[in-house]
């Protein structure tokens, strides 16, 4: 399941709601990403998450597809926010959960460095000495890399 959306999320809730009623889930591994206060030596003050519409919500979907394809999972989700937000403040949410720990970590690992490099995001950072539209990383597209199609998912 994938959420786009302004509003903050409760981890706890997030979490309960995923294995209410599950009995098959051995493994629940979460992420969640936060505004820092910092980026480059630089203080920042507000983060802006734009994206399209429509087409943000079908990579993901597709994103969160892939996943479920290439390890065992009962469930997952997959929640983005968007709009401005402070230091500190929730990001994104991603949720897998399995019957064994390792596909669960695993499938995060994969699900965020697919959400870092092909989710449909443009994040802004604005600050007392700087402030302007972030470029991608050279770290993130090399952690990508890693999940190629010779890379053999956990059973």
């Amino acid at each position: 399941m994938i959420r786009v959306q302004q509003r903050d999320f409760d981890i706890g809730a997030e979490i309960e709601g995923l294995r209410a009623g599950r009995t098959d889930i051995g493994a629940i591994v979460t992420f969640t990403g936060t505004v820092r206060d910092s980026a480059m030596g630089a203080r920042v003050s507000q983060m802006t998450l734009e994206h399209y519409p429509g087409m943000t919500e079908k990579e993901l979907e597709r994103i969160e597809g892939q996943a479920c394809e290439r390890w065992p999972l009962q469930a997952s989700l997959v929640i983005h926010r968007y709009g401005p937000m402070q230091p500190g403040e929730n990001i994104v949410l991603v949720i897998t959960a399995s019957a064994h720990r390792q596909a669960a970590f695993e499938a995060a690992e994969f699900l965020m460095d697919y959400l870092k490099t092909s989710a449909p995001f443009w994040k802004k950072e604005d600050g007392a000495e700087t402030g302007g539209w972030v470029d991608a990383r050279e770290s993130d597209d090399t952690a990508l890399a890693r999940w190629g199609p010779e890379k053999k998912a956990a059973e």
